[in-house]
């Protein structure tokens, strides 16, 4: 019997709210994603998406990129299997489906926010590892596109994205540097800023660079 993940109904919860910690270390957190109400597959966050979520003991924001996401069974020896039918016919015909799955994602973390507890810093933001990553069932939140305008002021970030393990960094990057681009509005400026210091980090890498650089169309 499936057990469902404890959450609030969807009503009731903030719509960036989409995803509940299920793994977590030190570098980066597993989340999967929280049940739709009707007939349909969670909302998968996008490759080289920004989503925060919080360590509870200190009230740090945790500020991560997306880096992996897949949907499957929930029951781990039966795999699924082509059945030739419409997403439409399967609501209609095997609605029982979509609750036989799962989908999770991985987000490495790039840095955190002091809790608005803390005055004397002025919620400063930090582009590097936080004391401790969220707990065990946190929420995971979509991040709200002023916070990541602030979060991408200084691209220290990048330095992070290009060291994960497991990852195709090279796409990884570029989709977060694009991300950030269309929501800072094409700000060109900033567009340049992210090259110039892309090239400082891989000034010994020179095909590296060039394929990331070639997938950020100004």
């Amino acid at each position: 019997m499936r057990l469902p993940l404890p959450q609030f109904a969807t009503g009731d919860r903030h719509p960036n709210h989409i995803a509940e910690v299920i793994e977590t270390t030190s570098t980066e957190f597993l989340a999967q994603c929280l049940e739709p109400e009707d007939l349909s597959f969670p909302s998968m966050p996008p490759f080289g998406s920004w989503v925060c979520s919080v360590d509870e003991e200190s009230g740090n924001q945790i500020y991560a990129v997306v880096y992996y996401a897949t949907t499957m069974p929930i029951d781990s020896v039966h795999r699924a299997r082509a059945l030739g039918l419409s997403l439409q016919d399967l609501r209609e015909e095997q609605p029982q489906i979509f609750a036989m799955l799962r989908t999770e994602f991985r987000a490495a973390i790039v840095g955190f926010e002091l809790s608005s507890q803390n005055q004397s810093y002025n919620q400063r933001v930090y582009q590097y590892l936080p004391p401790r990553p969220p707990q065990i069932h946190q929420a995971v939140y979509r991040c709200e596109p002023e916070a990541i305008i602030k979060f991408t002021e200084e691209l220290d970030f990048l330095r992070t994205l290009l060291c994960i393990n497991g990852a195709p960094i090279e796409s990884l990057t570029a989709a977060a540097i694009r991300d950030v681009y269309q929501l800072r509005k094409a700000d060109r400026e900033w567009l340049i800023k992210a090259g110039r210091n892309l090239s400082v980090l891989l000034k010994d890498d020179y095909d590296r660079l060039r394929f990331i650089l070639s997938q950020i169309h100004p």
